[in-house]
């Protein structure tokens, strides 16, 4: 009897130290912080030309801009959206300013591009 109270007690004890150890207890899921925006200081806006806009090519287009701490956009990467759409926008936000901030961020930018659109 004394065996089995010396095995459990010896069971509850090693679980005890082992849930001390990093990565051994199990982990919750964090929500997301919410997202701060930097400021846009210089907007241009992507060029949609009258080929694709009179053919009705429309859609939503979503990108991400890798922002420097300087407020200068390094890379742009597509989302979503319609491709020859995105190209578009991409080239456009590699022209943007962004506030300066203490380090780099990633910002996401949605364009809307509609036939009726100038």
């Amino acid at each position: 009897m004394m065996h089995r109270t010396f095995g459990k007690l010896t069971l509850l004890v090693t679980l005890a130290l082992l849930s001390l150890m990093p990565g051994f207890a199990p982990r919750l899921q964090a929500q997301d912080a919410p997202k701060a925006h930097r400021k846009v200081i210089v907007k241009v806006d992507p060029e949609y030309p009258a080929v694709l806009r009179t053919g009705h090519f429309e859609g939503q287009v979503r990108l991400e801009a890798v922002v420097l701490p300087n407020g200068n956009v390094s890379r742009v990467d597509i989302k979503g959206g319609n491709p020859m759409l995105a190209e578009y926008g991409v080239q456009a936000v590699m022209r943007w300013k962004y506030s300066p901030a203490a380090a780099q961020t990633v910002e996401e930018v949605q364009f809307r591009f509609t036939s009726n659109q100038r």
